[in-house]
Order: C-alpha cells, then structure tokens, then sequence
C-alpha cells in the first residue's frame, strides 16, 4: 500500500513524520525509538509486534487527521467545483506525465509539430468565465532537468490555458523537494476544500480523496505559499527549454 506524508517537524528531512497508508484508516508514525526502560516497563498491553516511538506534540497537533479516511471518488465527482468555487482554484501537478494528456488528440499534433496552444475547449471556456467574474485560476507545474516529454507537453500546451486566464507558474523538481512540497496532485478550492489525486503506476487517474479536514487544508495551504513564492511563469520556463532543443 502505498505511503503519503501528512506532515513533519523536521526541518532536515529526518523523523518525526506522520504518514497516511492510503486506502486504510491508518496513520503511520515516524519518530526515534522509545528505549527508556523506566517507560517501557510502564505500558500496557505490549505485543510482540509492537514498538514505540517518541514525538513531538506539535506534530500531532499540527498534522494528525481530525476526520475520518475519505473515500475515493470518481474525478467527475468534484466537477461542479471548477464552477462553483467562490474565489481560488489552486492545482500542484507533480507527475512527469499524465495518461489523460498521451491518450488525447493533442498529443499526436503536439509529436508533429503542430501548435497545440490555441485550441478551444471546454475547459478554456470555463476559465475565461469564471476568471472574468474575479476568480482565479492557479496552477504550480513541477519541471525535471531535463524536461520530460509529458512536461514538454505541457508547457507547449499551457500559452492556451494562460490566454483563457490561468496564471500558470513552474518550479524545478530539485526546488520542490528541498522545500519539502508533497509529492501527490491535488486541487485546493478556496483555501477550504482539498481533493487529492490517486495515480496508478501508468499516470492513470483513478480519481480525487475529497476532504476538509483542518490539518490536510492548512499543509496544503502551506504548499502552496511555498511553491507559488518560488515558482517562475510558465512562458519563461518554456523559452529556457525551447532555446536547449
């Protein structure tokens, strides 16, 4: 099963951490092992299975889930939100590529050498729309060193969306994991809503874990003031990779 960190306390990238165990109601727990025997002899219930680990307070308070698991929902289920939400629609895209975008027509033009940036959708359409009433749409792209294909697509890609009214911004892979950015997809709706990606290993979407749990909110909140400092627009990352092809 796979692993996502909730949230550390370590500056340095070593324990403590709180970890999700996706698909389970579990919480995993990463801190220095509890070898004082005066404590050990104290606790209750001891199986063999069992160890313990020693954390701080702020980290559980910080980080640990106040709601229940949510489910996995289909991504159409989060639909209405790209209309309805009241001020900021906020994307983290990690991934080097995405199914959605290899198995669209774009894709073929995009190999051929076609301008993919200029064509409509119903996508740019609600962008424009809901930009025009004041919204904002944002989105932090990671970028390898080298681009890979699918961020090359994408960049070639984004001049469209940045038209239609997205502000659009990048930042180095490298960049993201010294600032300790989370390493899954997500939508952040008004700084209040988080629906949250699930990939299988081909960048197959298998669809969104909707919550608004305080503690997942606020780190998203969190990534997203960091990465939006240190991300750069997406039209002077495209001509830095353009003028290396």
């Amino acid at each position: 099963m796979t692993l996502r960190c909730i949230g550390t306390t370590s500056d340095e990238g070593d324990c403590p951490t709180l970890y999700e165990i996706e698909g389970t109601d579990e919480v995993l727990v990463q801190g220095d092992r509890e070898t004082d025997p005066a404590h050990l002899v104290q606790l209750r219930d001891v199986k063999p299975s069992e160890t313990f680990v020693r954390v701080p307070r702020s980290l559980l308070t910080r980080y640990a889930p106040r709601t229940p698991a949510p489910e996995l929902q289909p991504f159409s289920a989060i639909s209405h939100m790209f209309r309805e939400f009241r001020h900021t629609a906020w994307r983290l895209e990690t991934r080097r590529g995405y199914a959605s975008d290899r198995r669209s027509p774009k894709w073929a033009r995009w190999q051929a050498g076609e301008d993919i940036a200029a064509e409509a959708s119903t996508w740019l359409e609600n962008v424009a729309e809901q930009t025009a009433a004041g919204k904002r749409f944002q989105r932090v792209r990671l970028v390898d060193d080298p681009p890979t294909e699918g961020q090359r697509f994408l960049l070639a890609s984004a001049p469209g969306n940045v038209a239609a009214g997205e502000d659009i911004r990048n930042l180095t892979r490298a960049e993201a994991e010294h600032l300790r950015l989370p390493d899954h997809d997500f939508w952040l709706f008004d700084s209040k809503i988080l629906a949250r990606f699930a990939f299988d290993e081909d960048d197959t979407t298998l669809g969104v874990y909707v919550t608004e749990d305080p503690a997942e909110v606020l780190a998203a909140c969190q990534a997203r003031d960091a990465a939006w400092h240190h991300a750069v627009p997406t039209q002077e990352v495209a001509r830095r990779v353009a003028s290396t092809v």
